[in-house]
């Protein structure tokens, strides 16, 4: 009987795995972002998890998926003319860290954002000011 070892093979298939998983993490935080700067409520809703909870740390406040999409309309006012750069931090067991420069007309803010993902949606999110400024992102 002859033993073949499939260590390496296994371990390359584990890899392309592990960075599939991160490059659809990837696209799901493009098309967040995206919707986000247009406050596209149908594609958000699509992105969130019905249980997900939206923490805005500066603020104090904890969203549901419900409350989230009631704010669009706030938010699409703010949104009127900014722009959102984004760049993944890190991004490893269905956790993706991201920063985000918001470049509002009248100011910015650079912001580090957290969103867990399974099943192609997003379960949690966090956000947190980092500066307001982008000057560093």
């Amino acid at each position: 009987m002859r033993i073949v070892f499939r260590g390496p093979a296994i371990a390359a298939a584990l890899l392309f795995s592990a960075l599939a998983a991160r490059a659809d993490d990837g696209a799901l935080i493009d098309r967040w972002y995206s919707a986000l700067l247009v406050a596209d409520r149908t594609e958000l809703s699509d992105l969130l998890a019905d249980d997900v909870h939206i923490k805005l740390d500066d603020l104090g406040v904890v969203q549901t998926k419900q409350e989230f999409i009631a704010s669009i309309d706030d938010w699409q006012g703010a949104v009127a003319g900014a722009t959102i750069r984004h760049r993944i931090e890190k991004s490893e067991a269905g956790v993706t860290t991201v920063i985000a420069c918001y470049d509002f007309p009248s100011n910015d803010m650079l912001m580090r954002e957290t969103f867990s993902v399974a099943g192609n949606r997003i379960t949690a999110s966090s956000q947190a000011a980092i500066t307001e400024s982008c000057e560093t992102y």
